[in-house]
C-alpha cells in the first residue's frame, strides 16, 4: 500500500492526489463518500442521481439526436410564447 500525504486547511479540507483522482476517477464536483472504521478513514466515488438514474425511462420511440432535441424545445419555447400572447378581438 502506497502512502500519500495531504495538508489540513483551516476549514478542514484536504486536496486528494492527482494519483488517487486519477485512479478513482475522480473529476471536480463529483461526490465522495467517506468511510471511518477505527482509526482509518477510506474514500470511495459515490455516482451521481444523473449517472444512476441514466436510461430508466426509456420511451418506445428511438431518442431523439441533439439537433431534433434542440428544434423540439425551440417549438416548444414558440408554442407556448404566442399562448400567452393577449388575443385581440375579430
Amino acid at each position: 500500500m502506497k502512502e500519500m500525504l495531504s495538508v489540513i486547511t483551516r476549514k478542514g479540507q484536504i486536496t486528494v492526489p492527482a494519483e488517487i483522482r486519477r485512479a478513482l476517477d475522480l473529476h471536480e464536483g463529483d461526490k465522495v463518500a467517506l468511510t471511518m472504521e477505527n482509526d482509518r478513514v477510506s474514500l470511495r466515488r459515490v455516482g451521481s442521481v444523473v449517472a444512476r438514474t441514466a436510461g430508466i425511462l426509456k420511451g418506445e420511440e428511438p431518442p431523439l439526436r441533439p439537433n431534433e432535441l434542440r428544434a423540439v424545445a425551440e417549438q416548444a419555447i414558440a408554442d407556448e410564447t404566442v399562448e400567452r400572447l393577449p388575443r385581440k378581438n375579430a
